[in-house]
């Protein structure tokens, strides 16, 4: 009886045993497969070229998951870097002296050339004047056919007055003083001008080159003042609406944070931009 009893007790505890063994297995196997979460916001304008570098990092590194924030501005994601909501911020300008705390690491990481694009419905016009492009965006000339295109109202997609792209088109072609055509549409962000662009005739532009080559866009890109706009002009300085597109995040980075850093900078991370239409700043880490 005796032994039968100390054999009921030592089965009892090899049991247990075991059970406890396999809680202990599969309460480190969940451990293993977190995902390390990298949360990014920031300039709307620079979301496509981290989204492109962001999945081919995921492509290539285990248990990495990006969070793209909603679409806001430069500013957004300085501060949300500096207040440590997140691990990196998008920008389309470098910090001003205020924001620049000494918390927080700027770096330029590509370079994207601005288009003037026109729906497909407009005929005739493959080249604009600075004196031209004056005209339609201050409402002077409402008519393609004025132009030399075909006939048709022409309708001005506008970006607001703080956004990169419409900065940088004041910069090199409206100037600063030059008033907004009436009728103009503003447009808060590019992907949604874009597609806007794409879908109604007769209409005007302006918007990244690389979305138009990664995306294929049938509207037309304009040469201004007899400059292609195409990546080896920007390369080579000819083509001069350009932004610089960067990144900003904590100066102590997370070693996940650090990881997607140095990727962007590195060879592969560039050549991944290059084939999708931006220019790499070519800053290898």
């Amino acid at each position: 009886m005796k032994n039968s009893i100390l054999f009921s007790i030592a089965l009892s505890l090899s049991s247990l045993l075991a059970v406890t063994s396999c809680f202990d297995r599969d309460s480190t196997e969940p451990e293993l497969q977190v995902q390390q979460e990298i949360k990014i916001v920031g300039s709307s304008s620079t979301y496509q070229a981290t989204k492109i570098l962001a999945k081919a990092y995921e492509n290539k590194t285990v248990n990495v998951k990006f969070t793209f924030l909603p679409k806001s501005q430069s500013s957004s994601g300085i501060a949300g870097v500096r207040k440590g909501l997140v691990d990196i911020g998008t920008v389309s300008r470098t910090l001003k002296p205020e924001e620049d705390d000494s918390s927080v690491v700027y770096r330029e990481f590509v370079k994207d050339a601005l288009v003037v694009g026109i729906h497909r419905s407009v005929k005739g016009v493959r080249n604009l004047q600075t004196y031209q492009l004056k005209a339609i965006y201050s409402g002077r000339v409402t008519n393609w056919q004025d132009l030399g295109g075909s006939k048709g109202k022409i309708v001005v997609l506008d970006r607001p007055e703080d956004d990169s792209g419409k900065r940088l088109l004041r910069e090199y072609y409206l100037g600063k003083e030059l008033k907004n055509a009436p009728e103009a549409v503003i447009m808060r962000h590019e992907p949604e001008l874009v597609n806007a662009l794409n879908n109604t005739p007769h209409s005007i532009g302006t918007f990244s080159l690389a979305y138009a080559l990664s995306n294929k866009l049938s509207v037309k890109r304009l040469s201004l003042n007899n400059v292609e706009a195409t990546t080896k002009n920007v390369r080579i300085g000819k083509y001069k609406m350009v932004r610089e597109l960067g990144i900003v995040y904590s100066k102590k980075p997370t070693s996940k944070t650090q990881g997607f850093v140095d990727f962007i900078f590195s060879k592969q991370g560039q050549e991944v931009l290059q084939q999708s239409g931006f220019v790499p700043s070519l800053e290898e880490s």
